[in-house]
């Protein structure tokens, strides 16, 4: 028998909502989870239906957190009322895990670097160019995006990676970008890039201390390769 289009109609022992209140977040699958996000569903379609349509699309609730708010709502029944709750609660999850401390983070390597950038970057479908400044103890001043590209590429000029440094008196900094593949095997222009930024921060008297490249669960420290 085919499910009722609109979850109003099951029983109420069997809606998400009231699942998720009585017996916990664990009880519900990621579609329901979805679903309570989305809020409502479309003409034939409940909630969940929509939100098992985005799992299938996507291959798995990852891939649907890695999609753009603007493909997310041109999804028919999504609109942008659901997608930018949907992008909301991504984002929201992806600070959390980013934040990983009360104090003060502390970048002493790229495995602290990585920690502290994949949740938000390991799954951006574009290449995205982060300037990480440090103190002298190698604490997070401030971190800033200086470049959004497209799928392939990011332009990074080096005013925009040393004017923040300048202004904030940072005692280093730490480049990252992510490579939208998955894979974090520097290219030719990443190491070209690097070692230009090393030698116009040599100039300001300002240490680069690492590029960290970050793929799908893994990344490249060009500092441990040597390109800076």
């Amino acid at each position: 028998m085919a499910e009722a289009a609109r979850i109003s109609d099951w029983p109420k022992e069997e809606r998400p909502r009231e699942r998720f209140y009585a017996k916990g977040a664990e009880a519900l699958a990621d579609a329901e989870l979805l679903a309570l996000q989305l809020g409502t569903g479309t003409r034939g379609q409940s909630a969940v239906d929509l939100a098992r349509g985005l799992l299938a699309r996507y291959g798995s609730l990852a891939g649907v957190a890695g999609r753009d708010v603007v493909e997310l709502a041109g999804i028919k029944g999504i609109g942008r009322a659901k997608a930018v709750r949907l992008a909301a609660a991504f984002e929201l999850t992806r600070r959390l895990r980013s934040r990983v401390t009360d104090g003060k983070v502390s970048l002493g390597g790229p495995e602290q670097v990585f920690a502290h950038l994949a949740p938000l970057m390991e799954n951006l479908k574009k290449e995205v160019f982060h300037v990480l400044l440090l103190d002298a103890q190698n604490g997070l001043l401030r971190d800033v995006v200086v470049s959004e590209g497209t799928l392939s590429a990011s332009l990074v000029h080096p005013r925009e990676v040393f004017k923040p440094a300048i202004l904030e008196s940072a005692a280093a900094l730490i480049l990252v970008h992510n490579h939208p593949s998955g894979d974090p095997t520097p290219s030719r222009e990443d190491v070209r890039l690097t070692r230009q930024l090393v030698e116009c921060g040599r100039l300001l008297d300002l240490k680069v201390h690492d590029h960290v490249i970050i793929g799908a669960g893994r990344f490249v420290s060009l500092a441990q390769r040597g390109a800076v």
